[in-house]
């Protein structure tokens, strides 16, 4: 992942005031969750027509499209892995994804206080470590795994703010989840410790993204927060990840296709799943959009069996379909 990772990572926080029906908000991997989008002022004939004709498109659609959007980026990242390095693919992807932010957004720093700036510095730490972390897990475990190890950020930050003591059920169900892919599972040398390392790593990461990402999104309008935080990530990744980078690109016969391939691969994460979000949650209730994204696990492990060949076994499904459960369970519950 994730990638900052998907929004949809972090739908089960919605309830604790992290997000709103006007939010952008993942990750997941390595998702990446934005900031709040204010609706705009007036629209011009374009936007009303381009608004009208998404009107009839159902909104759940546009979700499922974002979610499936993260995923093959991820997917489609996996295979520059061998040419620029893990940590090559991911610096670069986050410099061209900031790049089309900086350029699309053009945030104003002038007047911003410390604290504000700090907070986006933060989401930009928490956003390189879980973008790297998740890629490290990706290049080790399959998908779905990995998705389903991080979903377990957000989910465990929901949890922590709930006080229904219900919700240590779901909590359970989700720790039978993880011991179905990691233990039961796991087997054939498929799952191994390191892997688990990073998807756990990253699921911490994500778990601060979301909770610096409600900060953030208070703070600064429209895309200017994830266009900040990102550019943090892309800096603090440089060092790790540039000379892997230009290794590849100095042995590689043919250095403008990887470059070419990574560009399609940030358009398709991050960029083009927070606009297919921010409609999505325009359009859709909170408790609907947080249900449907807690299939994201799933959506993770379909694209990993379609692009990449990778076949799960019968207890690593159980163990996703417990996670699911647990996050959409979590999100019923404390909204019934």
């Amino acid at each position: 992942m994730t990638s900052p990772q998907s929004s949809a990572r972090t739908a089960p926080f919605e309830e604790h005031g992290g997000w709103s029906d006007a939010t952008v908000g993942r990750s997941s991997t390595g998702a990446p969750p934005s900031t709040a989008v204010p609706p705009p002022a007036a629209a011009g004939a374009a936007g009303a027509d381009g608004e009208r004709r998404r009107s009839g498109i159902p909104a759940p659609l546009f979700c499922l499209a974002a979610m499936f959007t993260v995923q093959l980026g991820i997917a489609l990242s996996t295979p520059l892995f061998p040419v620029l390095g893990i940590a090559g693919t991911t610096s670069l992807r986050l410099v061209t994804a900031s790049a089309v932010l900086l350029v699309a957004t053009r945030p104003r720093l002038r007047g911003r206080s410390a604290h504000d700036l700090g907070s986006a510095a933060l989401l930009g730490l928490a956003s390189a470590g879980m973008t790297l972390l998740f890629a490290g897990a990706v290049a080790r475990l399959p998908m779905g795994t990995a998705a389903t190890i991080e979903f377990l950020g957000p989910l465990a930050v929901a949890l922590a703010f709930s006080r229904r003591l219900g919700h240590v059920l779901w909590a359970l169900l989700a720790a039978g989840g993880v011991v179905l892919l990691t233990v039961v599972g796991g087997g054939g040398g498929r799952v191994t410790p390191t892997g688990l390392a990073f998807a756990f790593g990253a699921a911490v990461c994500l778990g601060l993204y979301i909770l610096l990402t409600h900060r953030v999104g208070n703070a600064f309008s429209g895309f200017e927060g994830l266009a900040l935080s990102l550019t943090v990530a892309a800096v603090v990744l440089a060092p790790f990840g540039f000379g892997e980078a230009w290794h590849g690109l100095a042995a590689s016969a043919h250095p403008w296709l990887p470059l070419l391939s990574v560009a399609g691969v940030a358009l398709l994460f991050p960029v083009v799943p927070y606009l297919l979000e921010m409609t999505a949650l325009r359009r859709l209730p909170q408790r609907v959009f947080s249900v449907i994204a807690s299939l994201e696990p799933a959506v993770s492990a379909l694209i990993g069996l379609t692009v990449l060949g990778q076949v799960l076994t019968l207890p690593q499904l159980a163990g996703i379909a417990c996670v699911i459960a647990a996050s959409a369970g979590a999100t019923l519950t404390e909204r019934g």
